[in-house]
């Protein structure tokens, strides 16, 4: 069968021919239809991840085919019996355990959740880790309400974009950031009330005059411009961080954050029971996800260049079988 696994941050992934896995025990043999492409994998190729193990098929996100039914698979592993946060032992999908990136994967059953039935298989993909990690960061650590503010940074991301649907689908106003006017545009398409080019000068400024501020702010990117983006936030706002792609926050004002007795929430991933109450939310509020583009596995260099790069909105997607 056909996977992409990772070689080592000097020799570039590959699509490989390998057997098909063998069950332990109590596991399952599954066929896996679609899977998601996500910021992980591409951040693995670069060999910006801990416990790297060569020769492991990347993916965190998958449709798995079972006894002919259709599961989202699951890519939590081990996160352990406190809801505040995962345990030691945890990781996720597709590094170091073999993940989604392949026609055939063993998988525990428990790992597996029923398709909502309105979805087709490929946005159904879209949805394991980026879904779940916007329903904990905004709903299990935020606690957005429908009367709630909420600003969305770097807006076009598969995790963001899901933030943004999440809201609006509770009624909440949401207003997004882009370094693309065309990306604001198609969430104000969405239903996002407007936005903002983060690469503007005030744009902050010009953010919280048109918005009145916010009372949830969800942010993946942290560096430098995280200060002004929490410069936008009303007295006793929540602040979710899921990730930190320009890297360390600098000359945030501590009485900023105390003045306005604001609140500041890391968010990584969920648990079993974050990721069960997010298919349900998906099911009940008929959540379609944005699917940006569908490629075949052996076409997956071209698609991590586009994810690389910044150019799509919504989510990448591989037909895993051909």
């Amino acid at each position: 069968m056909r996977a992409i696994q990772y070689q080592s941050a000097e020799v570039p992934a590959k699509v490989v021919n390998i057997d098909h896995p063998t069950p332990g025990d109590g596991e399952v043999l599954v066929d896996i239809k679609n899977s998601g492409l996500n910021h992980r994998d591409i951040f693995i190729t670069k060999g910006l991840y801990p416990n790297l193990r060569p020769g492991s098929t990347l993916g965190s996100d998958g449709v798995a085919v079972w006894k002919e039914r259709h599961f989202l698979v699951n890519p939590n592993v081990s996160w352990g019996p406190n809801q505040q946060f995962q345990g030691e032992n945890y990781s996720i999908l597709g590094m170091p355990k073999d993940g989604t990136f392949a026609e055939k994967m063993v998988l525990h059953p428990d790992r597996l959740a029923e398709k909502p039935a309105h979805l087709t298989l490929p946005q159904a993909a879209a949805i394991p880790l980026a879904g779940l990690t916007a329903y904990r960061v905004l709903f299990s650590r935020c606690q957005l309400a429908p009367e709630d503010r909420l600003c969305v940074s770097g807006i076009g991301g598969g995790v963001a974009i899901f933030v943004m649907q999440f809201a609006l689908a509770i009624g909440a106003e949401v207003w997004v950031t882009s370094s693309s006017q065309e990306k604001i545009d198609q969430a104000k398409d969405m239903g996002a009330a407007g936005g903002c080019l983060y690469t503007d000068d005030s744009w902050h400024k010009i953010l919280k005059k048109k918005s009145g501020g916010f009372d949830v702010i969800i942010d993946s990117a942290g560096g430098t411009g995280f200060s002004q983006l929490i410069s936008t936030a009303n007295s006793g706002a929540r602040v979710g961080i899921y990730g930190g792609s320009l890297g360390k926050i600098q000359d945030l004002s501590p009485q900023l954050i105390f003045w306005k007795q604001l609140n500041i929430f890391g968010s990584t991933m969920g648990s079993d029971r974050d990721f069960e109450a997010m298919v349900r939310f998906v099911d009940q509020h008929k959540i379609i996800p944005v699917v940006d583009s569908v490629y075949d596995l052996s076409d997956f260099q071209n698609a991590f260049d586009r994810m690389d790069k910044g150019q799509q909105f919504g989510k990448i997607i591989f037909d895993n079988l051909k």
